[in-house]
């Protein structure tokens, strides 16, 4: 429908008592699109009511969540360790060099630490809640090898003179470190040093049998499945 503006016309008519007396003409509608501009601007338009259009950024901004908690929940399988690291001032170029010096085992995601608890809510990482605080970057490993897994950080960090960039805390084997413990995970034995320490214990007295046995349950099936492999390969070289 086109807009259009009334105009009206005004002249004034003579009187028997001599005063003036002002007549108004209606005329045609006027649109007034096709007025010149000098002309346009005397003309008093209504204003439309401002009805507001439906948003959809809600909905994009529910879905965004519901994708990044999906994410994370992905990440969780087959994760050995989930450590959060305090990223406040990093730079992007800072963050990107970060992501390209961690090995392929290793994946770094930056993430809300509500959406983050979300993820983990009833399950065996929901003791990672106490770092849940401040700005994190989540460093997920999906490998045994955690000391090897958290090396590369320490080198960008030191690297990169990241003090205050420390790990806030992180998950292994179901129990929660915190900041002044992390370190322990950094001197874990790695896969061939628990072999060598198993080995050494099934030729040793029965008391440092007895001691790898009562070591956390990781390093026993680490030193078991060693032997049972080691029996193995004893196996086939007798048989060829």
């Amino acid at each position: 429908m086109e807009a259009t503006a009334t105009a009206v016309m005004s002249f004034a008519l003579p009187s028997t008592n001599s005063k003036t007396q002002t007549c108004h003409l209606l005329t045609r509608p006027i649109n007034p699109f096709t007025l010149p501009p000098s002309s346009k601007t005397h003309l008093h338009l209504p204003r439309p009511h401002n009805h507001r259009l439906p948003t959809i950024r809600a909905a994009i901004s529910r879905t965004k969540k519901e994708e990044t908690v999906e994410t994370v929940k992905q990440q969780l399988e087959n994760c050995y360790l989930l450590a959060g690291i305090n990223y406040k001032g990093f730079t992007v170029k800072q963050f990107q060099e970060l992501r390209k010096s961690l090995p392929e085992t290793t994946k770094l995601i930056v993430a809300k630490n509500t959406l983050v608890y979300k993820a983990v809510e009833g399950t065996r990482w929901e003791t990672l809640k106490p770092c849940m605080k401040g700005m994190n970057v989540w460093l997920f490993v999906h490998t045994e090898e955690i000391p090897a897994a958290i090396k590369p950080y320490r080198d960008f960090q030191k690297e990169k003179k990241l003090e205050d960039n420390d790990f806030t805390g992180g998950v292994f084997e179901g129990k929660y470190y915190g900041p002044d413990e992390f370190k322990k995970l950094e001197t874990l034995p790695t896969r061939a040093e628990i072999y060598a320490n198993l080995l050494g214990s099934l030729k040793s007295p029965a008391s440092a049998l007895v001691s790898t046995l009562q070591a956390p349950a990781r390093d026993v099936v680490m030193v078991l499945k060693a032997y049972v492999k080691k029996l193995e390969e004893e196996s086939g070289a007798a048989q060829s």
